[in-house]
């Protein structure tokens, strides 16, 4: 026994349980079923363990980043904590990337990592790596080195407790010679504690007062805006009926977007850079603000400071006030709080306002229309995305990676109700459509996935990957994996913010990426590969992938000179920096420069 919980690792007769099966045993007690990661010499009795308790299932990646990215997509897609395990030294400093992805986008994760001996460290042993130190700043609410059997149960504990109640990555650091000790008994002595791997999440209700100052802040504005992020998950309803009952618009942060019906008339779309030109309208002249769960960082698309008079709702009260000078300050659940407010606002459905948001969102659709319509050569990206949006099945889980094609699911995929979609959002690292997606698939695997990619997220990491994929899909019960990579030969969102943001001209040597055969390579791994060099054959390719009984790379042969233009009225001031470094470039550009004057003219008449 080791503090009340029997370790039963299956060791051969007379041999007694190690603390490594005792990590196992806590593992499953929190419910872990799947665990991603890399095996080493570091986490070998762990891996050890972990065949011999014969769970939890242990999905190998092909490279430590990537199986933390499907640690975080996991919890993403779940809501439980991601779990991810790996040796020491080169093995740990891998992890790094998705656990700052899980910390910047807020979910749990918890990262079990092999380290040398007690005996040996500190004399520069192969492998040596300050683990404490090296995850100081990603797991800065708790990290902690095992350096004793009894004191490992309590370590997985917190981890536990600290990943799930702040929404952060905890990182256990285990010694190789620790995990071989025999587990503990655990008694009531000086020194030693037992815990309980248990956890309930806090049930965050608002201040009544609060509640009544958003109201009157509320009550008091003629053009109300709601800003919604993913704080807003399980607020569907509330958002749309108090939008409803304030004839307000509706944006959302990236990570928003899957909380809001994209649908309603006051569904303005995604905020920001990368956002919809009715987004942009709506914050621009919005006298009043309420954001609920978001913490985006485009400050410049919010409403000047002074403009408008903000209310914000978070169940973290240190992230109020963060992004917008607010007013009131409401600390709870979205849901609850809304709930409580939306009895004391004023109704106000017919307006102005509603009129001119209204009909800002339905010449937002009209033009997203007209743009992925627009000619290009031979296909435009948006397209793409548009096809997909009109056939996206009811039951999908998407996974987006970042780069240009994020502009485009920001702008052109509405997705159904109930239809999760993730990405790296306040990391913005590429490479995690992938990873995101086979975290999402073993989770749910009679749902189709569906992953969005540029060529230089799928050359960095979504390649190597889809040999994890050819190893696990036909257990699948849906094995529709379907990957849609935008091939432009370029890394188009950088060569887009150059030219905006430093003015300066294309820099071929960084710019430009080597083309591949990714349907080519498609049927390497046995998948079915469509490549698409006619956009009028795009549809036709997502109803062959959608149908197909195995997975599908659609590679769709892109235009890099469609132009990743902001919304006015800042993209106006943009989008004359991104011309003259067009110009810098010199005649080739035309093509390029006749594109973006197109955009341009759609967007001054927008604004008119």
């Amino acid at each position: 026994m080791a503090d009340g919980i029997e370790v039963n690792g299956n060791q051969p007769e007379g041999e007694s349980p190690l603390v490594a099966d005792l990590v196992v045993q806590r593992l499953q007690v929190w419910g872990v079923g799947r665990i991603f990661g890399y095996s080493g010499d570091g986490i070998n009795p762990v891996m050890g363990a972990l065949r011999r308790a014969g769970g939890p299932e242990f999905v190998q990646a092909r490279h430590e980043e990537n199986a933390a990215f499907m640690a975080v997509g996991h919890a993403k897609y779940t809501g439980e904590v991601g779990v991810v395990m790996s040796t020491q030294g080169p093995g740990a400093i891998h992890l790094l990337n998705g656990l700052y992805d899980a910390r910047m986008d807020s979910v749990p994760v918890v990262a079990i990592i092999g380290q040398q001996s007690l005996s040996v460290l500190g004399s520069a042993y192969m492998q040596e790596v300050d683990l404490m130190h090296l995850f100081r700043d990603v797991a800065s609410g708790f990290r902690q080195q095992v350096s004793s059997p009894e004191q490992a149960p309590l370590v997985i504990d917190r981890a536990f407790k600290e990943a799930l109640a702040t929404g952060t990555p905890s990182v256990v650091i285990l010694p190789h010679d620790v995990q071989q000790e025999p587990a503990p008994e655990l008694g009531q002595e000086h020194g030693v504690l037992a815990t309980a791997p248990v956890w309930r999440p806090a049930c965050i209700l608002p201040r009544q007062e609060d509640v009544q100052a958003a109201a009157d802040v509320l009550n008091s504005g003629q053009k109300v805006a709601l800003l919604v992020g993913q704080g807003a998950k399980g607020a569907r309803e509330q958002v749309a009926a108090l939008a409803e009952k304030l004839g307000a618009a509706i944006t959302t942060s990236l990570l928003g977007k899957p909380y809001v019906d994209e649908s309603l008339p006051l569904a303005a779309g995604v905020m920001g850079h990368l956002g919809t030109s009715a987004a942009g309208f709506a914050l621009a002249n919005a006298d009043t603000l309420l954001i609920i769960g978001s913490n985006d960082p485009w400050t410049e698309f919010y409403p000047p400071p002074g403009a408008a008079r903000a209310v914000q709702i978070d169940i973290d009260s240190a992230a109020i006030g963060n992004r917008y000078p607010v007013e009131v300050a409401v600390t709870g659940e979205a849901a609850a709080s809304l709930d409580a407010l939306l009895p004391l606002l004023k109704e106000r459905s017919e307006s102005d306002w509603r009129s001119d948001v209204e009909h800002a969102v339905r010449s937002w659709h009209g033009l997203s229309r007209e743009r992925a319509f627009t000619p290009a050569h031979p296909v435009n990206p948006e397209r793409a995305f548009y096809e997909l949006s009109q056939r996206m099945p009811a039951d999908a889980q998407v996974a987006v990676d970042v780069g240009s094609s994020v502009y485009w699911y920001a702008r052109q995929l509405r997705l159904p109700a109930g239809v999760p979609a993730h990405l790296s959002s306040t990391l913005a690292s590429m490479g995690c459509a992938v990873p995101y997606g086979i975290a999402a698939k073993l989770a749910h695997p009679d749902r189709p996935l569906i992953a969005l990619s540029g060529d230089g997220a799928m050359q960095m990491a979504g390649l190597t990957e889809l040999v994890t994929v050819s190893r696990l899909w036909k257990n699948w019960k849906d094995p529709r994996f379907i990957v849609c990579v935008l091939n432009n030969r370029e890394l188009a969102e950088v060569t887009w913010e150059q030219r905006e943001m430093e003015t300066e001209p294309r820099f071929a040597d960084s710019q430009a990426l080597p083309d591949f055969n990714y349907a080519g390579y498609a049927e390497l791994l046995g998948f079915k590969g469509i490549r698409v060099e006619d956009p009028e054959l795009l549809g036709e390719a997502w109803d062959s992938a959608l149908a197909a009984s195995m997975p599908c790379i659609i590679e769709v042969v892109s235009d890099p000179d469609v132009p990743l233009l902001p919304p006015f009225p800042g993209g106006k001031t943009q989008g004359a920096s991104m011309m003259e470094a067009l110009e810098k470039e010199g005649p080739q550009t035309q093509h390029a420069r006749d594109l973006l004057s197109v955009y341009l003219r759609q967007e001054e008449s927008l604004a008119d």
